[in-house]
């Protein structure tokens, strides 16, 4: 089984994001641990598509 290198970063920020994104639309959740995990999942998902087109092949 061949992974391309970049992609498990960028589906695991995908799911760290959209959890980040219902923790911002919940009333009772604390605003400032909603946006650090939704920050955190973006990144992920940046370096992973970083790594996704810098090895291309």
């Amino acid at each position: 089984m061949n992974i391309r290198e970049g992609l498990i970063p960028t589906v695991l920020g995908s799911a760290v994001t959209a959890t980040g994104y219902a923790l911002k639309q919940k009333r009772g959740s604390n605003k400032m641990i909603a946006n650090t995990v939704f920050g955190f999942g973006l990144a992920h998902i940046v370096l992973g598509a970083i790594d996704l087109v810098e090895h291309r092949s």
